[in-house]
């Protein structure tokens, strides 16, 4: 029986891969090429392909407009807010009917071991040419649905409340948006692969809580599914021992690594 192989393209949009979007990550560029390369290759040996889209508003909780120091100044990107910084009055928000949300945010952003609250630029703004997938990329997903297939795309990321870098659920779940609970529905699309070959940006960020997530809510046989393509994933600069800590955990519970070219 022909093995039932998937594709899993974490945010592979202009924002992160292009050159010149608002939070390129070095090397994506070559990462979504050689992505693009293996589908063409491989065409309808790919039972499915699933791709995840950041989708983001300006006002953001995570963007620098949400918040002020004491000075009014918004915040530089990369800028790390913790709970602390939020109680001392170091960051408020910059909307003081958020203030008690804010904090309540940020607290559990550390009570739950989620990554501590770090202010991007604003990226991925829905219907803006950052939001799209990358070009050579794209080509290579319409090729392959011209075999009357069918690319599963999930977007994530638009309740403003909270980050969402994992597609399948959020940094902290609003339970009045159904959008940022666990999407059961992915999972159990996933559950019935042979092999889900992951790729995207960024290996730091978002393809290590989505693949971490879905492994939590997976059964530890299922890990064993995962290959992550080296050649096609990459760290935020300056963030790279939490993908390395990501690679390391998650190949001690049965992820495989891989090449592109390997396939």
């Amino acid at each position: 029986m022909k093995k039932q192989t998937e594709l899993l393209i974490i945010d592979p949009q202009n924002d992160f891969c292009d050159p010149n979007g608002s939070l390129f990550v070095a090397g994506a560029n070559g990462d979504m090429d050689r992505i693009a390369s293996m589908i063409k290759r491989l065409g309808r040996s790919l039972y499915d392909i699933h791709v995840t889209l950041d989708s983001h508003h300006f006002v953001d909780i995570a963007h620098p407009v949400f918040w002020v120091d004491a000075n009014g100044k918004h915040p530089n990107p990369f800028t790390i807010i913790s709970d602390k910084d939020v109680e001392s009055g170091a960051w408020k928000t910059t909307n003081p009917q958020f203030q008690s949300r804010g904090l309540e945010y940020v607290k559990s952003l550390n009570s739950s071991n989620r990554y501590l609250l770090c202010v991007w630029p604003p990226h991925c703004l829905i219907g803006s040419s950052g939001y799209a997938v990358y070009g050579a990329l794209f080509d290579s997903l319409l090729e392959w649905e011209k075999n009357f297939a069918m690319v599963d795309y999930v977007t994530k990321g638009s309740n403003f409340w909270t980050e969402h870098y994992s597609a399948v659920q959020a940094d902290v779940p609003d339970p009045q948006d159904p959008g940022t609970m666990l999407n059961t529905r992915l999972i159990e699309t996933l559950e019935i692969a042979d092999e889900i070959l992951i790729a995207g940006e960024a290996l730091s960020h978002c393809v290590a809580n989505t693949i971490t997530d879905i492994a939590n809510n997976f059964g530890e046989d299922n890990i064993k599914k995962f290959i992550l393509l080296e050649d096609a994933s990459s760290n935020v600069t300056g963030f790279e021992s939490l993908g390395e800590n990501f690679v390391t955990d998650m190949k001690k519970r049965g992820m495989r690594v891989a090449l592109t070219t390997d396939f």
